[in-house]
């Protein structure tokens, strides 16, 4: 997938800015379709920045935690195996 030019923040300001003014003014001063402002307002809707740099940092939280409990998972599944043999 094609990594925007714009930061999620950047995406979220041009949308409260489109609420101000009209969507094709900001597309032409920012140099993106409309119709991508409109794919913006889909996904972010009534974000603010700050709600998307909180969102970015429970989704690196999560990843952080579903790592750890696969790496627990192959743990105790390594533990069951060396069990199940009979010395």
């Amino acid at each position: 997938m094609r990594k925007s030019r714009f930061t999620e923040e950047q995406m979220v300001a041009m949308l409260r800015e489109a609420d101000r003014t009209s969507v094709a003014e900001v597309a032409r001063k920012h140099k993106v379709s409309e119709q991508t402002i409109y794919t913006w307002r889909q996904k972010f809707g009534a974000m603010d920045p700050a709600d998307v740099k909180r969102l970015r940092a429970l989704e690196a939280e999560n990843t952080k935690l579903k790592r750890m409990l696969a790496e627990r998972e192959m743990a105790i599944d390594t533990l069951k195996e060396i069990n199940r043999r009979k010395w």
